[in-house]
């Protein structure tokens, strides 16, 4: 169990390390104003969202796994890990949304909103370390 607990520690923070950087990708592109630019932005977040999209399923699987083997019903703490990854999914999916929005070039949402839209997993992540360490209930 222990290599699967490694496993998916790395998985989880090859997904984390792609919704950090996307939404700061998407950051540039409603600031730029170059074609070329904007083109190779847009190349990089099509990639990014391409190579963090199959990590994200191998962290579903893992941890899928791992609460199988573990869960206990005293585990209260779980079900809000659980809600927040769900919510994160859902994340995941709204930026192919907002990255589709860029590639049609109909992005309505500025820099701004962009910069408090890429803080939402940072947010996220504190609180599922806490709840994983902490185990408050």
């Amino acid at each position: 169990m222990l290599w699967l607990k490694s496993f998916h520690i790395v998985m989880v923070v090859s997904w984390f390390a792609g919704l950090f950087y996307l939404p700061r990708i998407f950051v540039n592109l409603a600031m730029e104003t170059n074609d070329a630019a904007y083109d190779r932005l847009l190349l990089m977040a099509n990639k990014l969202y391409r190579f963090v999209t199959p990590i994200m399923l191998l962290t579903l699987v893992t941890g899928t796994w791992l609460w199988l083997a573990y869960w206990r019903p005293t585990m209260g703490w779980l079900w809000l890990k659980l809600a927040l990854v769900a919510g994160l999914v859902g994340y995941h999916h709204v930026c192919k949304r907002l990255l589709r929005d860029f590639e049609a070039r109909q992005n309505t949402k500025s820099h701004v909103w962009f910069r408090w839209f890429n803080e939402i997993p940072v947010i996220v992540l504190l609180v599922v370390v806490l709840l994983v360490v902490l185990k408050p209930f």
